[in-house]
C-alpha cells in the first residue's frame, strides 16, 4: 500500500493520475496545507521541505517502507516500480525526461507564479504579472509546436511527461474559464495542445484520477489573512 500526502494542487494531481495508470494501491491523506499542516513536526520529519505531494510506499525496494517527496521524484519511483511511463532504452528515455524538466522547471514554477500575482498578490506588482504572463504564454506556444511534432510529449508513446504536464493545462483552464484569455480550453489558437488534454481525459485512469480530484474541496476558501502570509511566507514569516 502507498500512502499520498495530497491537496488539489496540480503537483499532487499529477501522483492521483499515475497512481490511477500504474494500478497500484494507494491510500489518500488529506494534509490542509491552508492551515499549516505540512509544517508539523510529524510532516516534516517525513518531507522536510514541508511541500505536498508525498508518498510513503510500504513495499518499498526490498520490502523497506520507502519515503518519497517531490513530484517529479515520485513520478520516476512509481514509473520504474511499475516498469511503465518510462522507457529504459536511452534513446525513449531522454526525451521523456527532457519533457519532464520542461514542466518541473518551467511549466510548474511560472503557472504557478503567475496564479500567485493573478490571485493573491496586493496592488503595485504590474510587473511580475506582466513578466508570468508572458513566460505562460510562450511555455502553451512551446508545448504546442512540440505536440505538432509527436501525439504525446516525450515522442510516440504516453508517459509521465505527460502525466506530469496535463494537470496544469486543465487547472490553469479551470480557475481562469471566465477570463477570454489564451488559457481557455480549446483556444483554437493552440489546437494540438487541446487535443492531446482532450486524449488524456479520456484514458480510463485519468477519468477515475480526476473524479476523486474533483472530489476534494479545497480550503483556501476558509484561509485567514495569516493562514495565507504563513503559505506565501509574507508578513510575519517574511525572511527578508
Amino acid at each position: 500500500m502507498i500512502d499520498l500526502y495530497a491537496m488539489t494542487s496540480p503537483n499532487v494531481q499529477k501522483i492521483f493520475l499515475m497512481l490511477e495508470e500504474v494500478g497500484l494501491p494507494y491510500n489518500a491523506k488529506l494534509v490542509d496545507v491552508w492551515k499549516g499542516e505540512q509544517f508539523r513536526p510529524e510532516f516534516t520529519r517525513l518531507n522536510p521541505n514541508a511541500k505536498v505531494p508525498l508518498i510513503v510506499d510500504h513495499d518499498g525496494p526490498g520490502g523497506q517502507r520507502t519515503t518519497v517527496f517531490e513530484s517529479g521524484a515520485i513520478l520516476i519511483y512509481l514509473a520504474e516500480k511499475a516498469g511503465i511511463l518510462l522507457p529504459t532504452a536511452p534513446a525513449e528515455r531522454y526525451p521523456v525526461l527532457q519533457w519532464l524538466m520542461v514542466q518541473l522547471t518551467g511549466v510548474g514554477p511560472m503557472f504557478g507564479q503567475y496564479n500567485h500575482f493573478k490571485r493573491f498578490a496586493p496592488a503595485g506588482t504590474d510587473y511580475s504579472l506582466s513578466r508570468y504572463t508572458t513566460e505562460v504564454r510562450r511555455l502553451y506556444d512551446l508545448l504546442d509546436r512540440r505536440l505538432g511534432e509527436a501525439p504525446y510529449l516525450g515522442g510516440p508513446d504516453y508517459t509521465i511527461a505527460d502525466i506530469a504536464t496535463v494537470p496544469w493545462i486543465r487547472a490553469m483552464s479551470r480557475i481562469f474559464a471566465k477570463e477570454a484569455g489564451f488559457q481557455r480550453a480549446h483556444n483554437p489558437e493552440l489546437p494540438r495542445l487541446w487535443a492531446w488534454v482532450d486524449r488524456i481525459l479520456e484514458r480510463p485512469a485519468a477519468v477515475r484520477a480526476f473524479a476523486r480530484i474533483d472530489g476534494i474541496q479545497s480550503t483556501v476558501g476558509s484561509a485567514t489573512p495569516d493562514d495565507l502570509d504563513r503559505i506565501f511566507q509574507r508578513g510575519r514569516y517574511a525572511r527578508a
